[in-house]
């Protein structure tokens, strides 16, 4: 599967990188947990370091020094993920496509995977984020309250919906996963697109009637395989979320990542407009050989490292 991927990238001219495993600052994503470490690596003195979440922030920093097209594939580490899809090193595979929108990215993605999965002639769908939930649950994740999301899971039968006390976000990730996405990609692609603006994360705005945060998802067999940006590039509107995810994570007394100043600055010089897309290699592998559980797909899992 490697070395197919390379040949395709190969193919289509884009640059295989490396970039630091080991970082000074993470994201701050409250969605996600870095793992730490306190070392004196610099002989500065100790101080707390970061294994990857995903290398995107390096990345962008060679985009914006004017790499062109760049994939990688890496190990990547989160802390508080272990399950049946889930281990705390994985491996991912990440690129950046200059000049392209999300739609010729969604194209190139369906190309890749079929390779990978032999499967030519898969055939692959698109639906926006917005008319995924008003077709299957009835709700407008534009305008739906707390409330009425939590009664939706009520009446959906998820275990304990009755005492939980989440915010729209929450409800709304909570019904994507118990309600919808093991329906989603059966006997093919499923693009989901097109978010509301509250899930953005790293992707840009549009503005519109309602606005969309331009993001993508993969999904095959039931199966989240990979996340894209249409990729934000203003550095005061990073700066601005970094310190809104700072604040969430502070509210729930979780780890405070320091921003990473360098990513900010190579915004402020100047990013090319970009998508870019992290796919998970572990997942994918899982899919194509219908194994039940990452392990299956793992030489050695973490409670045998």
């Amino acid at each position: 599967m490697l070395a197919e991927v390379r040949a395709f990238f190969a193919e289509r001219g884009v640059l295989e990188v490396e970039t630091p495993i080991l970082s000074a600052a993470a994201n701050p994503d409250p969605a996600i947990e870095p793992l730490a470490l306190d070392a004196d690596l610099t002989g500065a003195g100790r101080r707390r370091w970061y294994l990857q979440t995903s290398p995107e922030f390096p990345m962008k920093r060679l985009l914006a020094a004017g790499s062109g097209p760049i994939y990688q594939v890496c190990k990547v580490f989160r802390a508080d993920e272990r399950g049946r899809r889930h281990h705390p090193e994985f491996s991912m595979l990440e690129w950046y496509r200059p000049g392209f929108s999300l739609d010729e990215l969604m194209d190139e993605v369906a190309a890749l995977v079929r390779r990978l999965l032999q499967r030519p002639d898969l055939p692959a769908e698109r639906i926006t984020y917005r008319a995924l939930f008003m077709g299957r649950l009835g709700v407008d994740p534009w305008s739906t309250t707390p409330a009425a999301l939590a009664a939706v899971a009520g009446e959906r039968g998820i275990a304990d919906a009755a005492t939980l006390a989440l915010e729209r976000d929450g409800w709304l990730d909570l019904l994507l996963s118990h309600c919808l996405e093991q329906d989603l990609g059966r006997d093919r692609l499923t693009f989901v697109h097109d978010y509301p603006p509250s899930q953005a994360a790293l992707a840009r705005i549009e503005p519109g009637d309602p606005p969309v945060a331009r993001r993508f998802e993969l999904y095959w067999q039931g199966m989240e395989l990979a996340n894209a940006f249409d990729e934000l590039a203003d550095a005061g509107e990073q700066r601005r979320r970094f310190s809104h995810d700072l604040q969430r994570r502070a509210e729930h007394g979780r780890l405070q990542p320091p921003p990473d100043e360098r990513l900010l600055a190579a915004l402020g010089s100047g990013l090319p407009a970009c998508a870019g897309v992290a796919l998970g290699l572990d997942r994918l592998l899982m899919c194509a050989l219908r194994a039940g559980h990452i392990d299956q797909v793992l030489a050695f899992a973490v409670e045998r490292s």
